[in-house]
């Protein structure tokens, strides 16, 4: 593409992106909000070209990029592992940038890599990572290029707005990876779906092929095509994958046909990803202004009646207010005996532990009642915050279930009133409401702070040196064996009390999130229901004028 071409487009998406830019602020639509300051960024920024790898959690993702670059600098396992946005481009030499949340950056070396990025090391990005950016000389072969590895979808936890869902607004390339084992579910139909509202190049990506023959490689290949066509009317580029079987095969494709084609066309792939963008945009914000206009034109029926119409019991906001703070308190109260009964069937195995370890232990103590006293305390405190710790980084998915279980009941609601509203649009007005950000996501729990209690309450102690210990030491022993049961239940429910604590917290803020999403739609049609008669013309010219924006941009 010359030059002067990529000018002309870009020129032109940045005076249509300013032109709804103003709509929304005239007419207050604030759900276009995420996608005007994604087209805005790409307009103002010239960065490098991402292209994104998605797909639902252990679909290979990290496994597939650590294959293309030929080395393990993403973490991988058998379960869920990837915590944060990962950004791979060339640089001079190896090295890695971690950008915090509160602003702050820090250079490591790639070898601490896995402290920032992975579930074990960093569990529910409890270091607040907000984006981790890696440069490798290898690159050097693909400028313009920065591959991302994003964390699984099929859960419910994102850590912030730019992580898995949140993060499609900014995609360039999609690259969409599908385990062969589970080939194109629901999930992925619909993520498709909601990718291509971002961006004009989706790649498909068949990984873990080495568990197929050939036959039934081909099989899968041919189902997927199949089934995309029917279902989103289009053909997408498709690829297979394997970190196992001919993966050099597979890997000298994809380079040739894929990332070297973008590498070399990067600013007209830019450029295409720009203009889809806002194009998809602009159909959003005219859906708006068409029921703008549409209520502007009723000049013989009383508005309030329209707004009886439309914004009827179905999208009463109290109503949904009411149903949200139902879920959301039925769901705390069960989010106490469901983390009790994770704990309760790990107190045996806790018990014998803890004793058995005490037993052992404390046949090196030496001293009198006072300094065994003293050590018996410092060996549980020590102990139990050990163990409790371990416990929380190890069970602490299972203590989510009533948080899933919230996101899942409370993300039907809004999806309810989401078609509610555009039925009620559509039947009242004739106008379809184009899609808009409807993206629940909630941030996943940290860790408690764990501290052991202490809980050793007797005073024997300060009278030390009238108790002969070769006589009364196995009598202590026995009772420190008796106690450390106390102290260990005791902890195991304080563990209890802090993570419940921690997750209705979240459940709270997930149900304060989806009613701000619900009152920043409401706040958009109820302004949009009250256009004055008179401003039919300024509403009419206002679309001409998007319209022709687009109509530009697309020549």
């Amino acid at each position: 593409m010359p030059p002067e071409l990529t000018g002309v487009i870009r020129n032109n998406a940045r005076r249509l992106i300013e032109i709804i830019g103003n709509v929304r602020n005239r007419f207050h639509f604030s759900s276009l909000n995420r996608q005007i300051e994604a087209c805005q960024s790409l307009v103002a920024d010239a960065k490098p070209l991402d292209v994104a790898v998605v797909g639902q959690f252990k679909a290979g993702k990290s496994s597939f990029i650590n294959s293309l670059i030929g080395r393990e600098i993403l973490p991988m396992g058998v379960i869920p592992v990837t915590t944060a946005i990962t950004c791979l481009q060339y640089g001079p030499r190896d090295r890695a940038f971690i950008s915090f949340f509160d602003g702050k950056q820090e250079e490591i070396d790639l070898s601490e890599l896995e402290n920032y990025i992975s579930e074990s090391r960093n569990p529910s990005n409890g270091k607040k990572v907000a984006i981790v950016n890696v440069e490798l000389p290898s690159f050097a072969d693909y400028p313009g290029i920065r591959l991302i590895d994003t964390p699984g979808l099929g859960s419910v936890f994102s850590d912030h707005i730019k992580t898995a869902e949140n993060w499609f607004p900014e995609i360039g390339v999609a690259t969409l990876a599908v385990s062969a084992d589970r080939p194109l579910s629901d999930d992925d139909l619909e993520l498709l779906r909601e990718l291509n509202r971002y961006t004009p190049r989706i790649v498909l990506l068949i990984t873990k092929v080495d568990l197929l023959t050939g036959d039934q490689r081909d099989e899968v290949a041919g189902f997927i095509a199949k089934t995309l066509k029917q279902e989103l009317k289009k053909a997408f580029d498709l690829y297979c994958y394997s970190t196992r079987l001919q993966t050099e095969t597979f890997r000298r494709r994809l380079m040739m046909e894929c990332l070297s084609d973008l590498s070399k066309n990067c600013a007209e792939e830019s450029d295409r990803i720009l203009a889809h963008k806002a194009l998809s945009l602009t159909t959003a914000a005219t859906g708006y202004l068409t029921i703008a206009l549409k209520t502007s034109r009723e000049k013989d029926r009383d508005r309030q009646s329209l707004k009886k119409e439309i914004l009827d019991e179905t999208v009463n906001f109290d109503q949904i207010r009411e149903e949200l703070w139902l879920i959301s308190k039925e769901r705390r109260r069960q989010t106490r005996a469901v983390i009790m009964d994770c704990l309760n069937q790990l107190e045996n195995s806790l018990l014998r532990k803890v004793k058995d370890n005490l037993s052992r232990d404390m046949a090196g103590w030496k001293g009198n009642l006072w300094k065994l006293t003293r050590r018996y305390e410092e060996w549980v405190a020590e102990t139990m915050t050990a163990e409790m710790r371990e416990i929380s980084q190890s069970e602490h998915g299972r203590f989510y279930a009533t948080l899933e279980k919230s996101h899942a009941n409370i993300a039907r609601s809004l999806e309810n009133f989401r078609m509610h509203l555009k039925n009620n649009i559509d039947k009242v007005l004739g106008v379809k409401l184009a899609e808009a950000e409807w993206t629940l996501d909630v941030a996943a729990p940290g860790h408690p702070d764990i501290k052991a209690v202490r809980s050793f309450d007797y005073h024997f102690d300060l009278i030390w040196f009238c108790i002969p210990m070769a006589i009364f030491r196995p009598l202590f022993e026995k009772h420190f064996l008796r106690r450390i049961e106390w102290e260990a239940k005791a902890n195991l429910s304080r563990l209890a009390s802090q993570w419940e604590t921690i997750i209705n917290r979240r459940i709270d803020d997930m149900r304060k999130e989806t009613l701000r999403q619900v009152e920043d739609e409401l706040a958009t049609v109820t302004h949009l229901l009250s256009s004055k008669a008179g401003e039919t013309e300024e509403i009419e010219t206002l679309i001409v004028n998007v319209r022709e924006a687009a109509k530009e941009l697309k020549a």
